[in-house]
This record gives C-alpha cells, structure tokens and sequence, in this order.
C-alpha cells in the first residue's frame, strides 16, 4: 500500500525520527519493538530471515527494485529531498525499512542447541564493530554468537548495515549475568577461550581441538576483563610479527582479530573431524 508524504515532519514518519541521534534511536526502537533496515539488499535479507516489516521509507524511482520482496507492506514514498531531511544521511539504495524484531533466543536454549563454536563478545559498545564482527562469524560458519549485558545491539541500525544483514543469518542471545555468565557456558561442555594481545598467552593456531568451544572477545582497547580472563579455561593469542612488535605495533584491532580468529576456530573444528 503505497502513501504519498510530502513533510518531514509528517507523524506518520515516526518510526524514522532523527536517526542520528543514538540514544534516542535506542530507546524508540526498545520501546516499539523496532529495528531498521538500510538498502534494498539488507530489507530483503531481513524479510528473508522472517522478520515482518511495519513499514518503508523509500523514493519513487527505487519502488520497481523493490515491488517483489514488499507484498503489501505499509510503503510511505517522499521525495528525495524529504528522505534526506529525515534521515540526515545519503541512504543507501534510496530505502529505509521499519522491521519488528522477534523474540531472542534465551542463552540456555542457544548452548543446548546444536553449536559447536560460538563467540562471547564482552562489552563491545560499538555499533560498527559488532556488526563487522558478525559478518565475520556468519562468513566463516560460527554457530552463534552470545552477547555480555551491555554489548551494543546487533539490530541497530549502523551493526545491520556494516554486517550486510549478516546479523539476520546468525543465532544470537544476550546474557542477564555478566558476572557468572561463563559458568553457564562451561556447564554446557564449551571449553572457553580468552582471546588476549598477551604475546605469553597460547598461539592459537596451537591448541588442542575441542568438541564444544567458545570464544571470548573483549571490546576495543580494553579488551576483556580481568574477571572474564581468570574464568576462562584457556586464554590464546593471536601471535604477532617480531619485526611489528619491535616497532610498536602489538596487536590488531578487534574486528580484524575477530575474523583471524574465527578462522582459526573452524579450522581447528575441521581439523578435529578429519
């Protein structure tokens, strides 16, 4: 169903309200049950993964490339100009969509599910980094993914666009306890790994293969806590170049690690299976 908005400011819009704005992007979305969908190629995605859509945001000239995959989805068409005014940004592919969340799973049900190897992200706030992060699980065939309390979320905005809607492929579950959350993991037969810049820490590329592992990353700079260190079972590195090392350069930033790592971490899996 197609409407024709001429004003900014028209109430109809409300889902799209000042984009920009962080804070109040996630509490509207916490409190309407919302996530946005940026581009013709992540709204089909999401659409994909069966998340239902509340309504697009898009000018006339992109309503052709994306007939097939709106149905009769709630479509407000504005002019270029308005789509600008709204979102204060060039929009990618000229589409926002409003998208309903589901349900997450809750932790128990993602450990006792059929996954192997899962990343624990600790405190990572940055929207981008979780969504590249994601991207590189999905891309390398990690089961899932469990999120500490104050992670940032997956379905914001700038994490579903930098993931290119790999955020949809990929199990998810969000912890209620940070402080014993790791004991829940182990219980559930997960050897934990601390992922650490610690050069004394255990090469990677060197552990034992495990049937059940699950990786632990820490936000960028930080890195993991000194809680979360001592709870894992083993804490690994990913080994640096001396040459790197003399000069300064000690470690990587936590999406680029993050994707070595998970690459390592199949690997291993494979190699316990040959």
């Amino acid at each position: 169903m197609l409407e024709y908005v001429t004003d900014a400011d028209d109430p109809r819009l409300s889902d799209y309200t000042r984009l920009r704005d962080v804070e109040l992007r996630k509490s509207l979305e916490a409190e309407r049950g919302l996530f946005l969908a940026e581009g013709e190629k992540v709204i089909r995605r999401a659409v994909g993964a069966g998340y239902p859509i509340r309504s697009v945001l898009t000018a006339r000239r992109w309503l052709p490339s994306l007939a097939d995959v709106l149905g009769d989805a709630l479509v407000y068409v504005v002019s270029d100009e308005i789509m600008s005014s709204i979102a204060g940004f060039q929009v990618h592919r000229g589409a926002l969509a409003s998208m309903e969340r589901l349900p997450l799973p809750s932790v128990e049900t993602l450990l006792k599910g059929r996954a192997r190897r899962l990343l624990v992200l600790e405190d990572l706030v940055d929207h981008s980094n979780v969504g590249a992060i994601f991207r590189s699980a999905a891309a390398l065939g990690v089961d899932g993914i469990l999120l500490s309390p104050r992670c940032a979320d997956p379905l914001y905005r700038r994490a579903v666009k930098v993931s290119m809607g790999a955020v949809f492929s990929i199990p998810y579950a969000r912890m209620d306890d940070w402080f014993g959350g790791l004991s829940q993991v182990r219980a559930a037969g997960f050897r934990t790994l601390a992922l650490t810049p610690d050069q004394t820490a255990t090469p990677l590329d060197t552990i034992e293969p495990a049937d059940r592992v699950a990786l632990l990353l820490g936000a960028e700079g930080d890195g993991l806590s000194s809680h979360w260190l001592e709870e894992a079972d083993q804490a690994v590195c990913i080994p640096m170049s001396a040459a790197a090392m003399d000069a300064g350069v000690d470690s990587l930033n936590v999406v680029a690690a993050a994707a070595i790592a998970c690459h390592g971490l199949m690997r291993a899996g494979a190699s316990r299976l040959s």
